[in-house]
């Protein structure tokens, strides 16, 4: 195809997605996975310990916010889809807060089950600037605390059986692994089975150390470092052949691989890699890369798009975060929206 078909081509798909995103349904995305509140504090950093060379952080502002597979559900419910959401939390502080805030936009919570004497995975960050000098801050530390004893397997059998429950009317599937123990390698396969057997696509975010559990899925997502990774133990020599090597031996549909600055790059079975190049002029964070990629593919292939629409979407999305000014904001609507209509202005720019 030549460059100027491509660009008809890409701009075509930005027309699509905009019209998926005026007309999208209440349609309704399965999702299963590990659950976490972000917790985010910021201040200035203007001094030294006096005891030890590290910064003292006078904390002005904090804020909290659902994290993991309860991010990629406010984002599935901020684009109007309907989202089953099946996860765990403790019986804790951290618990009660992620289902107060899902409860408060609208997402229901009666898949989410509650562990006694179980505390709810937090991750702390701590951003801090120099007064009066740059305003841009940046993070100092990161403190995760959660809990130290492995999840109980009823419980995670119990979320696979709930989720099995809820595929029957779902357009889609997601499964957000961190390998806290809510997806299991039986659970994963069974769950990508039955959708599988049903038409229903299969998104999947899987850890390194377990894909066997992605095993069969319709699109994977990766970073550019974990692809990377794999290369040097496949003795690969180059990305592109890692990418197939994996999608054979998994029988993936197709991994899609986000870079940041990078863009990024979707590898299927068959053709020639799609490289999406990153249209942001100034990148300032990409906490949230993975949960905007999954939001984007759900409702993209949940909708019956394609695999090169989903990855536009995607990549549209990712693009969202890496220029947001907040690491806890998600992908939106309205702000996605735009974004697909920069692009399209972008491509008509160029091709002058």
């Amino acid at each position: 195809m030549t460059d100027e078909g491509d660009v008809h081509e890409r701009a075509e798909a930005l027309k699509r997605l905009r019209s998926l995103l005026e007309s999208m349904g209440s349609s309704k995305v399965t999702l299963i996975g590990d659950v976490m509140l972000d917790r985010y504090h910021h201040g200035f950093a203007n001094n030294l310990d006096s005891t030890a060379p590290v910064p003292v952080l006078k904390i002005l502002s904090s804020e909290e916010t659902p994290g993991a597979a309860a991010h990629i559900a406010m984002g599935l419910n901020s684009l109007g889809l309907s989202v089953s959401l099946h996860c765990c939390v403790g019986d804790d502080r951290e618990g009660r807060v992620i289902i107060e805030k899902l409860s408060a936009d609208g997402i229901g919570t009666s898949g989410i089950d509650i562990v006694p004497g179980r505390s709810t995975l937090t991750k702390i960050r701590f951003y801090g600037s120099r007064e009066s000098l740059l305003d841009k801050s940046q993070i100092l530390l990161q403190a995760d605390r959660g809990p130290r004893d492995d999840l109980p397997e009823g419980v995670s059998a119990s979320l696979t059986a709930s989720a099995l429950s809820s595929l029957s009317d779902s357009c889609a599937i997601v499964l957000s692994d961190y390998d806290r123990g809510v997806l299991t390698t039986d659970g994963a396969q069974s769950l990508i089975k039955v959708a599988s057997d049903a038409g229903v696509p299969v998104i999947m975010d899987p850890k390194l150390t377990g894909l066997d559990r992605s095993r069969g899925a319709d699109a994977v997502l990766f970073e550019i470092r974990g692809l990377d990774l794999l290369r040097r133990r496949l003795t690969a020599s180059d990305q592109a052949e890692a990418a197939r090597s994996l999608i054979k031996t998994y029988d993936w549909g197709a991994m899609l691989v986000l870079g940041g600055v990078h863009g990024v790059t979707l590898y299927q079975a068959d053709g020639e890699p799609m490289h999406l190049p990153c249209s942001t002029d100034a990148p300032l964070q990409q906490i949230g890369l993975h949960d905007a990629a999954a939001t984007a593919l759900a409702a993209a292939l949940g909708n019956g798009h394609s695999m090169a629409d989903a990855a536009t979407l995607a990549a549209a999305a990712c693009e969202c975060v890496l220029s947001a000014e907040a690491s806890h904001e998600f992908v939106n609507r309205t702000t996605l929206g735009i974004w697909l209509d920069e692009l399209a202005w972008q491509l008509q720019i160029s091709d002058r």
